[in-house]
């Protein structure tokens, strides 16, 4: 009973140590653990990832002493994480990490060795060597460093320099001094094995074993982003928007998290290590890639505040409920499902006629922008800021600002295919007749010679502006200034005469930012003349 309860208690203190251990940054971490009384049973005692996540971080080359410590299970999974680049074994990464177990302990090198699934070493010395069988070519043509098997039947031609070379032989020489008859038996298969039947089946051994660290295979992965159907939002609480003041966006992850017990929580963090794990393998990326599982855990992570705070009804007090009720992978598709309904209304968008020509939406660029990113296989957030990479949907907020981008969209593609003629013949040929605008000056060009005719005639058509109209033009809607400024009547009259083309709001707003543009763009040339032909792609113009 003295044995057990002692065993319990240092099991206890273990639990404890590795837990304070897990909070500290890398480097503090290695030292902890090296640190530590029983400092081999602690790293034994680490899960598989934490153990890698530590080496990665700090550099394998600084963190030997973990990886000689390591089990020969753990060992495997280092390299299940760390030797392969996506679905293609690194042989030179895979002698990095036997090299960085070779420690004073020969033993606990050669265990760790046959831990290995038997193919990896095979295609690590396919990859290094050349094997040579003595009784077909006595006298076989080698360059550089080789050796014999101890029965001289074969020579091992090695193919790499330096460190590695060193490394692998001292390998080489400890399977021979091991067992010389399983080593020739080795060398006979390197030479007939088949690489791609060896790598074939060393990746199906090593996504049997990450499943078990919890990252499924790519198929069951991408069923992470399947659509769900999406429940009615709940009532918003009473109360609820003076918990959300403040001015900073609610994390709606850390306050469910937050509202479980020490029970809850512990499970709440293995569900939300499955759905990170299964984001990372759909993302494409390699299990053992670092940053690409934070960069893809900060998305998933995104999604999964996004599927709460829906779930919630805006309320972050009802969020540890939410988690309570409903399991975190099918929170996370429901914030991608949010997404994905905008994304089937922008395919609507783009299957209309006219809605893109010449490969160019018929839209304004903020607006072009939010649909082609919302048209994404995972659809995203389209940045105000030119160039900017989208960006995952964060909160409701952000999905209805979507959504009346999507109205605005809409409206500008109805009123362009209205100003085009309605059909692709009369479009193409309205197109052409803009000259060097089209498709240089994309969509602001096309308004650009509506707007002009608008105002100076009456009537909204694309066609270039009349050289010698251009000052008129100028005078039509510009304040002389400094800077000219649009007249606030103009705007109106432009609105107008889009409005009768095709109904909404968008007509006004789109009426207004074109002749801000062109104001601060070339609106002294207007006021002044003549224009210089390179504004031509800012507003058509004929010498006519």
């Amino acid at each position: 009973m003295a044995s057990s309860g002692n065993g319990r208690d240092a099991a206890s203190e273990r639990a404890a140590a590795l837990q304070r251990i897990s909070a500290l940054p890398a480097r503090a971490r290695l030292d902890a653990l090296l640190a530590a009384k029983d400092a081999s049973a602690l790293v034994r005692a680490l899960p598989p990832e934490q153990l890698y996540a530590t080496v990665a971080e700090v550099g394998l080359a600084d963190a030997t002493e973990l990886v000689e410590l390591a089990s020969p299970e753990q060992f495997q999974a280092l390299v299940d994480l760390g030797a392969w680049k996506r679905d293609t074994l690194d042989p030179h990464g895979l002698l990095e990490w036997l090299r960085a177990a070779r420690g004073d302990d020969h033993e606990a090198l050669l265990r760790k060795l046959h831990g290995l699934d038997l193919e990896l070493l095979e295609s690590m010395l396919r990859a290094f060597t050349v094997v040579h069988d003595l009784e077909e070519t006595p006298d076989p043509p080698v360059e550089g460093v080789s050796l014999d098997s101890a029965d001289g039947h074969y020579r091992v031609e090695i193919k790499v320099e330096g460190p590695e070379q060193a490394a692998l032989r001292a390998l080489l020489l400890d399977l021979m001094a091991e067992d010389p008859l399983t080593f020739s038996r080795l060398l006979e298969a390197i030479r007939w094995e088949m690489p791609s039947e060896l790598e074939e089946a060393a990746l199906r051994f090593r996504w049997a074993r990450l499943a078990d660290l919890g990252f499924p295979d790519p198929e069951a992965a991408a069923s992470l982003y399947a659509a769900v159907r999406l429940p009615p939002a709940p009532s918003p609480a009473p109360g609820a928007e003076l918990v959300r003041s403040g001015g900073r966006p609610v994390d709606f992850v850390q306050a469910a998290l937050e509202g479980l017990d020490a029970v809850e929580a512990e499970n709440a963090a293995e569900e939300l290590r499955g759905v990170f794990n299964a984001a990372l393998v759909a993302d494409g990326a390699d299990p053992g890639d670092l940053e690409a599982f934070r960069a893809s855990a900060e998305r998933a992570r995104d999604t999964l505040g996004l599927g709460l705070e829906y779930l919630a009804g805006g309320d972050p007090r009802r969020a540890p409920a939410v988690v309570r009720e409903t399991p975190l992978r099918q929170v996370f598709q429901t914030g991608f499902s949010l997404a994905l309904r905008l994304r089937h209304r922008a395919d609507r968008l783009a299957s209309r006629p006219l809605s893109r020509i010449d490969g160019q939406w018929l839209l304004w660029p903020e607006q072009a922008a939010a649909v082609g990113a919302l048209r994404r296989a995972r659809p995203m957030r389209a940045l105000p800021v030119e160039g900017a990479e989208p960006v995952p949907f964060r909160s409701m907020a952000e999905i209805q600002h979507a959504e009346g981008e999507l109205d605005r969209a809409e409206q500008q593609q109805a009123l362009l295919a209205a100003l085009l003629g309605g059909g692709e013949e009369p479009a193409r040929a309205a197109l052409d007749g803009l000259g060097p605008a089209w498709p240089a000056g994309g969509t602001p060009a096309v308004l650009a010679a509506a707007v002009s005719h608008a105002l100076l005639d009456g009537r909204a058509r694309v066609a270039p502006v009349a050289a010698a109209r251009t000052r008129e033009l100028g005078r039509a809607f510009l304040d002389p200034g400094p800077p000219p400024t649009v007249r606030p009547a103009a705007v109106a009259r432009a609105a107008h005469v889009f409005g009768a083309v095709a109904a909404g709001a968008e007509a006004g707003r789109l009426a207004r930012l074109v002749l801000e543009r062109l104001a601060d763009q070339i609106g002294g040339a207007l006021l002044t003349g003549p224009l210089p032909d390179e504004v031509r792609t800012t507003l058509p113009w004929s010498g006519l």
